[in-house]
């Protein structure tokens, strides 16, 4: 099974939050999380320090490599930096 995964903890939200499926918009200091199955990038949230995840609205997302997974996850925290209820739909290059 082929499968990647990165976290980087200590995003703060820009003005508006991030935009999440189960919670609504969120803001303040997150723990982003993106897991990749070979086939789509899933990518979460959560308060830095607490249990509960969040799905980033728009995830999962298709995505053929780990490079463009790693491409996904860097994408995902800078638009959670740019708040505006940023979605998972990070501007990168297109699935391989």
């Amino acid at each position: 099974m082929v499968w990647a995964s990165w976290t980087t903890p200590g995003v703060f939200t820009g003005r508006g939050g991030a935009l999440t499926d189960e919670a609504g918009v969120v803001t303040g200091d997150l723990t982003v999380h993106t897991t990749w199955d070979g086939k789509e990038a899933q990518v979460k949230v959560q308060y830095t320090g607490t249990l509960d995840w969040f799905t980033l609205t728009g995830s999962p997302l298709p995505c053929g490599s780990e490079q463009h997974s790693r491409e996904l996850h860097q994408a995902a925290v800078e638009a959670v930096k740019a708040g505006g209820a940023s979605l998972a739909q990070p501007r990168t290059s297109t699935a391989r």
